[in-house]
């Protein structure tokens, strides 16, 4: 080899190697955020999908101080947009939070894998009756994280009589002022319920029938929010609502002029998980995060926060009064209660009456 050729292959190694670094560079750079990221598992972080207005930011931060895990947290508004997220892959999430009926979907669907719950110190804060849902009755895939109820909250301001149940909400006077729960499952439930008929039927009758009730209802409602309906409630933008539990509690502490109601009627009762998800790249820090969520004093705060029922008791001990008692739901409501299932099939049925009543 000419010492001209020797030359030009160095120069053209040197090139290759700039180029090589150049194009590492580029593809090195890391996103806080969770969707999409698909970093090494090795990384010091923690990605988490979970519901909006359910988990406070000084705990996020509490958690990242004490362990030097970062903690990216994205957020979502239904189960239903949470599975669809899920379903689509390439999420690199590590945990997800879903309730029970969505439960037994996601290990249908082959969305959440098992974990080793011995590994969770926290574990027996949680009260038994919280544990071995049906939809995992032996915990491999699922602990317990908060519970709560959709209930009727209104204001006794602007209305001129009482309100019992969901066939109060037809009335005149609730023209284009009602806000309920963005949750087709939840409100379809609720005049299901109304009518009679299970809440988790699978019969397309009775399906069409509460989507036509529902339409009957539909000059009353002002805005569907599964995020913050407290806000229209608490500024007196609508009269009443559909609403989860720790919603109409915040809406009160704010304006006393709200009142609750557990509608005659029976009411949606569910309970929220945590959820390992497929493939996640960071298991060992998602575990950490659970077990540091299942400490009595942590769990103390997300209540104070969003009060929620708790299904830790550890946590219920050191609870303030007032704040144990706006979370204890009486009993006779608990008893007319019901849980949201899987009705396979008919979900189909489910999601086309919810668009036609939301077109």
């Amino acid at each position: 080899m000419n010492k001209m050729t020797k030359s030009r292959c160095l120069l053209l190694l040197a090139m290759f190697v700039v180029f090589a670094a150049f194009l590492s560079g580029c593809n090195g750079g890391g996103s806080e955020k969770a969707e999409g990221n698909n970093s090494s598992s090795s990384e010091n972080v923690v990605n988490i999908f979970n519901w909006s207005e359910y988990l406070p930011e000084s705990v996020i931060k509490a958690f990242e101080d004490e362990t030097g895990i970062k903690v990216n947290y994205d957020a979502y508004s239904s189960n239903e947009e949470m599975l669809a997220k899920l379903s689509a892959g390439n999420t690199g999430y590590d945990l997800s939070v879903a309730s029970t009926n969505f439960v037994d979907i996601m290990i249908k669907r082959d969305l959440i894998e098992k974990f080793d719950t011995s590994t969770l110190s926290n574990l027996s804060n949680i009260g038994e009756s919280f544990m071995g849902i049906d939809e995992d009755p032996t915990n491999e895939y699922s602990v317990p994280y908060m519970w709560g109820s959709a209930i009727i909250a209104y204001n006794k301001d602007l209305v001129k009589e009482d309100v019992t149940g969901f066939e109060d909400l037809f009335k005149p006077e609730f023209e284009n002022s009602l806000v309920l729960l963005d949750d087709q499952r939840t409100i379809l439930g609720s005049i299901l319920a109304m009518l009679g008929y299970s809440p988790n039927t699978t019969d397309e009758a009775e399906i069409n029938e509460a989507k036509e009730k529902m339409l009957e209802l539909y000059p009353n409602i002002k805005a569907f929010d599964s995020d913050s309906p407290k806000t229209l409630l608490i500024s007196g933008e609508v009269k009443a609502g559909i609403v989860w539990s720790a919603e109409a509690i915040l809406a009160q502490k704010e304006n006393p002029a709200i009142e609750i109601v557990y509608p005659e009627n029976g009411m949606n009762i569910w309970q929220d998980n945590f959820l390992l998800v497929k493939g996640a790249p960071h298991k060992e820090n998602a575990l950490k995060f659970i077990d540091f969520i299942l400490r009595p004093e942590i769990s103390v705060e997300i209540s104070k926060e969003y009060p929620y029922g708790n299904p830790n008791v550890k946590a219920l001990e050191l609870l303030p009064e007032d704040i144990k008692e706006s979370i204890e739901v009486p009993q006779g409501a608990l008893d007319n209660g019901w849980f949201l299932k899987d009705v396979g099939e008919a979900t189909l049925l489910y999601d086309e009456a919810w668009s036609q009543i939301k077109q």
